[in-house]
């Protein structure tokens, strides 16, 4: 707590000091002291005191004082004081106060205000075994005893924490629990899975984190112990949608034998149709090895088939498969333009409805663009282009953006390939409405002077300064 001028004061003590004087600087802020002080000291850096030591020295001055103490009960204290051992001895003394020299590991929880550790425990049973009830009626039981939940939710994570830890035997020695508790810490944690843990941690320090904003402080606990419960389950069905489950599918499955049906011959009975007979037959037969539901075609006959080769229908049907209703209209419409051998010119009309089609779109697509395209006038210059006006720079930025789909969407709707259109910025005119512009504050006065003189008389008489 010295200051700087404090320090450069005791340093001429400290430069000559008495024979008899030694100076003992105590301070958990070592970078605070002047570098010209820490030269002309002997530092000692003390370690944080051990949970161990801490257990033992309780021991010692209990053994000292008769008085009965648990061993369960004196790792509790030393894990509270978190290596201090002041506070520790502060703890015990209070303890020892409050249950006449006894202590035992039940007043000790009691005391200190901890949850009894076989309730995490029996939540981790429930959350393994996905009972929801039986955490819900835990969670109710804890509720009761007065504890809070950002308190349940930080012990379960230190919980979940010492079970991740107890996975591998290399960090073993970070498990600072009560030495009665260890081999059922172990136990446990074989039971559950590293992933399961690591998710769990992060569900709880999420819920932790967001507790105290939260309106609901019991439900959005228990929303929490939810999402820990079907865990396990989320866990394996992502799992499966990463590909596990998918790729034991396809290798079972079997592809399904289909019987190659070979080209039927067909009789030559016309010369000029010989050749077109023959590959519609071909075709048939190809489209029906590729059709799934048939599962056991029948072979071609022979003789029906020049006839059905023959009919109107059979030639001008189409082969391609469709998957949708919207595949089959942009068929017909691109086989009504393509029997089209000149472009359609424009027409006033047609391009108004196909230009409102195209606005619906962007409108559908909430696209900003679709007021700019609203307010665009429509100008045929030709039988082949058209151009659009805005009325501002932003209106035609929009345009210009939308430029190339709307002249796509266009030569498909009005059949006309070579359809182009351009955009040209008409500003509006300038409007020069005269209009009243408010009077200042100097104006008023100087109206006011006009109207009554005596006004400016009294100011003067007065002394008044005015604000204009």
């Amino acid at each position: 707590m010295l200051s700087s001028a404090a320090f450069n004061a005791f340093l001429k003590t400290l430069e000559e000091p008495p024979s008899y004087a030694i100076f003992i600087l105590a301070t958990t802020e070592k970078h605070k002291i002047l570098p010209t002080i820490l030269s002309r000291c002997q530092i000692f850096d003390f370690k944080r005191i051990t949970l161990q030591d801490t257990i033992n020295h309780l021991q010692e001055i209990a053994q000292k004082e008769d008085i009965t103490t648990d061993e369960a009960a004196l790792q509790l204290i030393a894990q509270k004081s978190e290596g201090c051992m002041r506070d520790a001895l502060s703890i015990l003394d209070k303890i020892v106060s409050f249950t006449n020299g006894a202590v035992t590991y039940n007043n000790t929880l009691e005391h200190l205000n901890i949850l009894d550790a076989d309730y995490y425990f029996k939540l981790m049973d429930c959350m393994l075994q996905q009972d929801l009830a039986g955490a819900m009626l835990l969670f109710d039981d804890i509720n009761k005893k007065g504890f809070e939940g950002d308190a349940v939710l930080e012990g379960f994570a230190e919980f979940m924490r010492n079970l991740l830890i107890c996975k591998d035997e290399r960090v073993a020695g970070l498990l600072d629990v009560v030495e009665t508790f260890k081999k059922r810490y172990i136990e446990t944690a074989h039971k559950a899975d590293a992933g399961y843990l690591i998710s769990a941690l992060n569900i709880l320090s999420e819920a932790e984190i967001s507790y105290k904003t939260a309106r609901n402080k019991r439900l959005h606990v228990e929303l929490a112990l939810i999402r820990l419960c079907y865990l396990g389950q989320a866990l394996q069905l992502a799992a499966s949608d990463n590909g596990i489950d998918k790729k034991k599918v396809v290798d079972t499955a079997r592809s399904i034998a289909f019987k190659n049906i070979a080209p039927v011959a067909v009789k030559e009975t016309e010369p000029h149709t010989t050749q077109p007979v023959k590959k519609e037959v071909t075709e048939s037969a190809r489209l029906v090895i590729e059709t799934p539901q048939k599962a056991a075609p029948s072979p071609l006959p022979t003789a029906p088939a020049p006839a059905a080769v023959k009919t109107p229908a059979a030639k001008s049907t189409s082969l391609k498969k469709l998957s949708s209703l919207e595949a089959i209209r942009q068929q017909v419409q691109q086989e009504n333009c393509e029997a089209v051998a000149i472009d359609q010119p424009l027409q006033k009309e047609r391009l108004a409805v196909a230009w409102k089609k195209f606005i619906a779109q962007l409108k559908e697509a909430k696209n900003p663009a679709a007021q700019s395209f609203e307010l665009a006038e429509l100008i045929i210059k030709d039988a082949n282009s058209f151009e659009a006006t805005a009325s501002n720079n932003i209106n035609l930025k929009f345009i210009e953006f939308e430029r190339n789909r709307a002249c796509e969407f266009l030569q498909k709707e009005l059949c006309n390939k070579s359809l182009q259109f351009s955009i040209a910025l008409i500003e509006a005119p300038p409007d020069d409405t005269p209009y009243e512009r408010p009077l200042t504050a100097r104006e008023q006065y100087q109206l006011l002077v006009e109207a009554f003189p005596l006004v400016k008389e009294l100011r003067e008489r007065l002394k008044l300064e005015l604000d204009y």
